[in-house]
Protein backbone atom coordinates (compact mmCIF):
# COMPACT_ATOMS: atom_id res chain seq x y z
CA UNK A 1 0.00 0.00 0.00
CA UNK A 2 1.62 3.48 -0.99
CA UNK A 3 0.52 6.30 1.50
CA UNK A 4 1.56 10.04 1.38
CA UNK A 5 2.62 11.45 4.89
CA UNK A 6 3.65 14.22 5.63
CA UNK A 7 4.44 14.75 1.93
CA UNK A 8 6.62 11.87 1.96
CA UNK A 9 5.25 8.72 0.10
CA UNK A 10 6.29 5.71 2.19
CA UNK A 11 5.00 2.03 1.04
CA UNK A 12 3.74 -0.42 3.67
CA UNK A 13 2.72 -4.11 3.63
CA UNK A 14 -0.30 -3.97 5.75
CA UNK A 15 -3.64 -5.32 6.16
CA UNK A 16 -5.74 -2.70 4.92
CA UNK A 17 -8.31 -2.45 7.36
CA UNK A 18 -5.42 -2.00 10.26
CA UNK A 19 -6.46 1.36 11.82
CA UNK A 20 -3.90 3.80 10.56
CA UNK A 21 -3.04 5.01 14.01
CA UNK A 22 -1.15 1.65 14.00
CA UNK A 23 0.40 2.23 10.67
CA UNK A 24 1.39 5.70 11.56
CA UNK A 25 3.08 4.63 14.57
CA UNK A 26 4.29 0.94 13.95
CA UNK A 27 4.93 1.20 10.75
CA UNK A 28 6.15 4.52 10.32
CA UNK A 29 8.06 5.37 13.18
CA UNK A 30 5.78 8.39 13.77
CA UNK A 31 4.68 8.73 17.34
CA UNK A 32 3.16 11.91 17.77
CA UNK A 33 -0.03 10.39 17.36
CA UNK A 34 -1.14 9.12 20.36
CA UNK A 35 -3.40 6.30 21.17
CA UNK A 36 -6.26 6.64 23.97
CA UNK A 37 -9.46 5.58 23.85
CA UNK A 38 -9.47 2.93 20.68
CA UNK A 39 -12.74 3.95 20.26
CA UNK A 40 -12.88 7.33 18.49
CA UNK A 41 -13.96 9.53 21.58
CA UNK A 42 -11.04 11.12 22.94
CA UNK A 43 -9.17 12.62 20.05
CA UNK A 44 -5.98 12.05 21.08
CA UNK A 45 -4.94 9.95 17.82
CA UNK A 46 -6.39 12.57 15.53
CA UNK A 47 -4.95 13.04 12.26
CA UNK A 48 -5.34 15.13 9.17
CA UNK A 49 -6.47 13.19 5.54
CA UNK A 50 -6.94 16.01 3.09
CA UNK A 51 -6.57 18.23 5.19
CA UNK A 52 -9.87 17.09 7.68
CA UNK A 53 -9.49 15.70 11.25
CA UNK A 54 -10.18 12.60 11.90
CA UNK A 55 -9.85 9.73 14.31
CA UNK A 56 -7.08 7.65 12.97
CA UNK A 57 -8.04 5.06 15.70
CA UNK A 58 -11.16 4.63 13.63
CA UNK A 59 -9.93 4.65 10.14
CA UNK A 60 -8.64 2.03 8.14
CA UNK A 61 -5.61 1.89 6.44
CA UNK A 62 -6.99 1.90 3.30
CA UNK A 63 -9.22 4.50 3.43
CA UNK A 64 -6.20 6.57 3.14
CA UNK A 65 -4.38 5.53 -0.43
CA UNK A 66 -4.24 8.65 -2.41
CA UNK A 67 -5.22 11.25 -0.03
CA UNK A 68 -2.59 13.19 1.76
CA UNK A 69 -2.02 12.26 5.87
CA UNK A 70 -0.69 14.76 8.07
CA UNK A 71 0.77 13.85 11.63
CA UNK A 72 1.64 16.57 14.05
CA UNK A 73 4.79 15.76 13.05
CA UNK A 74 3.97 17.01 9.34
CA UNK A 75 2.39 20.87 10.89
CA UNK A 76 5.92 22.19 11.79
CA UNK A 77 7.26 24.55 8.95
CA UNK A 78 10.67 22.59 8.36
CA UNK A 79 13.02 21.18 10.65
CA UNK A 80 14.35 24.17 12.57
CA UNK A 81 10.91 26.06 12.79
CA UNK A 82 7.80 25.24 14.80
CA UNK A 83 3.97 26.26 12.96
CA UNK A 84 2.59 29.29 14.62
CA UNK A 85 0.24 27.42 16.02
CA UNK A 86 2.45 25.53 17.98
CA UNK A 87 4.65 28.54 19.18
CA UNK A 88 1.53 29.50 20.54
CA UNK A 89 0.48 26.77 22.34
CA UNK A 90 3.69 27.12 24.56
CA UNK A 91 3.40 31.26 24.57
CA UNK A 92 -0.15 30.73 26.15
CA UNK A 93 1.06 27.22 27.83
CA UNK A 94 -1.52 25.09 26.65
CA UNK A 95 -0.16 21.62 27.93
CA UNK A 96 -0.12 20.36 30.91
CA UNK A 97 0.11 16.53 31.34
CA UNK A 98 0.66 16.92 27.29
CA UNK A 99 -0.51 13.65 26.29
CA UNK A 100 -3.62 15.10 24.02
CA UNK A 101 -1.59 17.87 22.67
CA UNK A 102 -1.15 16.38 19.17
CA UNK A 103 -4.80 15.35 18.74
CA UNK A 104 -5.35 18.75 19.89
CA UNK A 105 -3.25 20.55 17.33
CA UNK A 106 -4.38 18.24 14.47
CA UNK A 107 -7.69 19.40 15.38
CA UNK A 108 -7.10 23.10 15.72
CA UNK A 109 -4.52 23.07 12.74
CA UNK A 110 -8.00 21.80 10.57
CA UNK A 111 -10.10 24.76 12.08
CA UNK A 112 -7.71 27.61 11.21
CA UNK A 113 -6.68 25.81 7.74
CA UNK A 114 -10.08 26.95 7.22
CA UNK A 115 -11.18 29.28 9.53
CA UNK A 116 -8.76 32.20 10.20
CA UNK A 117 -10.96 34.07 12.33
CA UNK A 118 -12.72 31.46 14.79
CA UNK A 119 -15.26 32.53 17.23
CA UNK A 120 -15.56 30.84 20.25
CA UNK A 121 -18.28 29.25 19.31
CA UNK A 122 -16.35 28.10 16.05
CA UNK A 123 -13.43 26.55 18.12
CA UNK A 124 -15.74 24.83 21.00
CA UNK A 125 -17.31 22.71 17.72
CA UNK A 126 -14.27 21.82 15.99
CA UNK A 127 -12.48 21.08 19.61
CA UNK A 128 -15.77 19.53 20.95
CA UNK A 129 -14.13 15.86 19.96
CA UNK A 130 -11.29 15.98 21.85
CA UNK A 131 -10.73 15.43 25.41
CA UNK A 132 -8.14 17.32 27.70
CA UNK A 133 -8.29 15.42 30.59
CA UNK A 134 -6.16 18.23 32.83
CA UNK A 135 -8.88 20.62 31.52
CA UNK A 136 -6.72 23.11 30.40
CA UNK A 137 -9.70 24.24 27.90
CA UNK A 138 -9.55 27.88 28.26
CA UNK A 139 -5.75 27.72 27.40
CA UNK A 140 -6.38 25.89 24.21
CA UNK A 141 -9.06 28.52 23.51
CA UNK A 142 -6.50 31.03 24.16
CA UNK A 143 -4.05 29.53 22.24
CA UNK A 144 -5.99 28.72 18.81
CA UNK A 145 -7.08 32.59 19.16
CA UNK A 146 -3.19 33.55 19.86
CA UNK A 147 -2.42 31.76 16.63
CA UNK A 148 -5.07 32.95 14.18
CA UNK A 149 -3.76 36.36 15.11
CA UNK A 150 -0.01 35.05 14.44
CA UNK A 151 -1.00 33.89 11.19
CA UNK A 152 -2.67 36.91 10.13
CA UNK A 153 0.10 38.78 10.97
CA UNK A 154 2.36 36.70 9.39
CA UNK A 155 0.07 36.62 5.78
CA UNK A 156 0.31 40.14 6.14
CA UNK A 157 3.84 40.73 6.75
CA UNK A 158 4.86 38.12 4.20
CA UNK A 159 2.01 40.40 1.45
CA UNK A 160 3.88 43.75 2.36
CA UNK A 161 7.28 42.26 1.97
CA UNK A 162 6.44 41.16 -1.69
CA UNK A 163 4.90 43.67 -2.69
CA UNK A 164 7.47 45.62 -1.76
CA UNK A 165 9.96 43.30 -3.48
CA UNK A 166 7.97 43.95 -6.97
Amino acid sequence: MNLSINKKNIEVDVDPYKPLLWVIRENCNLTGTKFGCGIGQCGACTIQLDGVAVRSCLTPAQAAEGKEITTIEGIALNEDHMHLLQESWIEEQVPQCGYCQSGQLMSAHALLSKNSHPSDADIDEAMSGNICRCGTYPRIRRGIKRAAELMILDTNAKSKSHGEME
